[in-house]
């Protein structure tokens, strides 16, 4: 919330002075007076002006109090900067006035005070909470307007929000916000959001038992309130231990913060769409906003030119896409196009992150929806961009390549579209991401890809040093991911029997010699492992877990593989490759799996698990 209060002090009033006062209160009084005459070109924050206020202050005269009370609100509203003790200490002692008028007048000063930053950590140093706090449990409505509104402006402050939320003030502020008049309402809830923003802070307000009152006044009349209690929501949310208590005590949240979505208020409609962005990191959540109807209002919301508009709903379609039962209606609403289309958005980074994302997670569990995202025209967007855009966006966008790659079905089109050509001088980015999905994109265009590998052939020498440079790059790495899908991929491209593909293979010695390193020299990491015998007494590598975890074991297999298809081995080999197809076109790939030979099923799968581990896929 902002810097201000709704003030509720009225216009000064004649006070009939009583006439017994003391002479230092008499010429206060007259000097007081003289002061406001010339108020324009006096500053009351120094000197005799201040002196004059804070006998006043001091007087045991309630008229006096009031008349310095009644001066510093009028004052401060026209004036704020910061201040020392010597103004502070009599606007304090006006608050501890048993005098409604004066405790209101007070507070509306003090709450002027408050919004220059060094003025409200002293006005806390003082003990100003305390007696705003009494303030606040006031009968009079007024009085808890300016208490609960000062007590606002000072928790714009971080180093006085932990102190607020120990004063005890959260109970108070959250039964005011509730509160029949809505400057109170105003007031309270914008106090309970600024006090939104730490862990502890929140966990505080949830104790308070100021979710159920948040959540009943998103339905308030007043924009204001709207958006103090959807922001409050939305912070509160960012806890999973908050997010299962909503969702076990709140049945009608998401129902109300997609009516919201509509609202008048462009401010309310951006932070529904973050409240449900954040509720959406549950899968419940993910699953209840579509069934609420969420899709339209975030559809819309996209198509708006309002930047933070744009930037709310993509964050919420895509943690809502992270669903597999989502993806298909996120398809079937429309948001595909402006989805693609928010991938040129180049104001802003996070927006075509969010976009690409999205469309990374809708094709992540069907191959109808993947040749969807394809026909929509994703693939010749990213071609277009993928060179010149920020790193995280190359990072998600090869991710998403990646993933439709996995369509044996769309393998074909990619290839024919020209995808490598981009994806090839990724494959050498600054970024260790953008590197490893761009690999995995290649590594699943190379598995079945079609019977014309000629795509492949295209792109050996170029770009940048093409196929043949990558992969020197990739198996001479020290990350055994990246030795993982470079002789994966060497595998599937020989396996493809296209012959100009295994003649380049064969004939490059850098290739052959980095191979016959991996198969005769089993990473470092496993050495000492326990080795063991088995019935002829032929050594072997006992298998922990931890060589399969980590892909070593299937590097030095898929090693000799290809070694065993290029060298010595090489007519054995393209005999086995042959059967193998032979098999596969008659159908009888159960066979294989019964004999337990390491199948492309295998291989697919150890691939998987490989990019997985390159991408941290999880959505």
């Amino acid at each position: 919330m902002g810097g201000t209060c709704s003030s509720c002090c009225g216009p000064r009033r004649k006070n009939a002075y009583e006439p017994l006062l003391l002479e230092n209160e008499r010429e206060a009084v007259a000097d007081l007076l003289q002061y406001l005459e010339n108020r324009t070109t006096t500053n009351f924050f120094t000197g005799s002006p201040l002196a004059a206020l804070t006998t006043l202050s001091f007087s045991d005269n309630v008229d006096l109090q009031r008349s310095a009370a009644l001066a510093f609100a009028e004052i401060t509203e026209k004036e704020v900067r910061e201040v020392g003790r010597d103004t502070l200490d009599p606007v304090l002692c006006l608050l501890t006035s048993h005098d409604a008028e004066v405790q209101r007048a007070a507070s509306a000063a003090l709450g002027n005070l408050a919004v220059n930053p060094e003025n409200k950590l002293l006005i806390v140093s003082l003990g100003g909470l305390e007696p705003l706090i009494r303030q606040m449990l006031s009968p009079n409505v007024e009085v808890q307007c300016n208490a609960v509104g000062c007590v606002t402006n000072l928790a714009t402050h971080d180093e006085n929000k932990t102190q607020i939320a120990k004063s005890g003030a959260l109970v108070p502020l959250t039964r005011l916000a509730k509160s029949k008049d809505m400057r109170v309402q105003r007031n309270a809830t914008g106090a309970l959001l600024n006090m939104t923003h730490s862990d502890e802070n929140r966990q505080q307000l949830v104790n308070a038992g100021a979710i159920p009152v948040l959540v009943s006044l998103l339905n308030s009349p007043d924009t204001d309130v709207q958006y103090y209690c959807t922001t409050a929501l939305s912070n509160i949310a960012v806890d999973a231990s908050n997010r299962k208590k909503l969702a076990q005590t709140e049945p009608k949240l998401v129902q109300s913060l997609v009516a919201l979505m509509d609202s008048q208020s462009l401010k309310v409609q951006c932070q529904a769409a973050l409240a449900l962005r954040n509720l959406a990191s549950d899968e419940k959540y993910q699953l209840e906003i579509v069934k609420a109807d969420g899709l339209k209002p975030l559809l819309r919301l996209l198509h708006s030119s309002y930047l933070p508009l744009i930037l709310s709903a993509a964050a919420c379609v895509r943690n809502v896409s992270i669903h597999p039962a989502n993806e298909s209606p996120i398809i079937d609403s429309g948001f595909l196009q402006p989805l693609i289309e928010l991938l040129s958005f180049d104001e802003n980074e996070e927006v075509q992150c969010h976009a690409i994302s999205t469309l990374r997670n809708l094709a992540a569990s069907s191959e109808r929806n993947k040749g969807a995202i394809v026909e929509a025209g994703a693939v010749e967007r990213i071609k277009e961009l993928v060179l010149t855009v920020p790193l995280t966006v190359q990072s998600e966008m090869t991710a998403c390549v990646a993933v439709l790659a996995l369509s044996d079905d769309l393998k074909p089109q990619l290839l024919e579209m020209g995808i490598c050509e981009v994806l090839i001088p990724l494959t050498n980015s600054p970024s260790v991401e953008v590197q490893g999905n761009s690999a995995a994109a290649i590594g699943n265009l190379s598995s079945k890809a079609a019977e014309d590998y000629a795509p492949f052939n295209t792109v050996w020498n170029k770009p940048d040093g093409g196929l043949h440079a990558y992969l020197v790059r990739f198996l001479s790495s020290a990350d055994i991911t990246f030795q993982h899908i470079a002789v994966w991929t060497i595998v599937q491209l020989l396996e493809s029997e296209d012959e100009q593909l295994s003649n380049n293979i064969r004939s490059s010695p850098i290739l052959i010699s980095s191979i016959r390193q991996l198969a005769e020299s089993p990473p470092a990491s496993r050495a000492g492992r326990g080795r063991g015998s088995d019935a002829n007494g032929e050594d072997e590598y006992e298998d922990d877990g931890m060589m399969d975890a980590d892909g070593e074991g299937e590097i030095v297999n898929l090693a000799r593989r290809i070694l065993d298809l290029t060298e010595d081995g090489r007519g054995r080999g393209r005999r086995a490759v042959i059967s193998r197809r032979e098999r596969r076109r008659r159908g009888q790939g159960q066979q294989q799996q019964q004999n337990g030979g390491q199948g492309q099923g295998d291989d697919h799968a150890a691939l998987r698990a490989s990019v997985h581990q390159a991408l941290r896929s999880s959505r």
